[in-house]
């Protein structure tokens, strides 16, 4: 399917439609909500790829590498003190 959401490329017409009618029944909260979710995901994808790349990591560095991606480096260093690109987390 050919469309400008190239991201539903493999999405039937029919599917997509019934996608954006969900969509628009959705009040404002529920939208919120479901966006709050997506994030909370996005977060604990992030801090799963930390833990498989640096199994032997804190909690605490788990959160602050994590982060660190988020926010970047230089907010890192400025807001917690620690920089990524050194030793263990305090």
């Amino acid at each position: 399917m050919t469309n400008r959401y190239n991201w539903m490329a493999d999405t039937s017409p029919e599917a997509f439609a019934a996608w954006v009618e969900i969509q628009r029944r959705m009040t404002p909260g529920e939208k919120l909500v479901q966006v709050l979710e997506m994030i909370a995901m996005g977060m604990r994808a992030t801090e799963d790829r930390v833990r498989q790349e640096y199994p032997e990591a804190s909690e605490r560095e788990i959160f602050l590498r994590a982060a660190s991606e988020r926010l970047g480096r230089e907010t890192v260093i400025r807001v917690y003190g620690w920089d990524p690109e050194g030793e263990e987390a305090p």
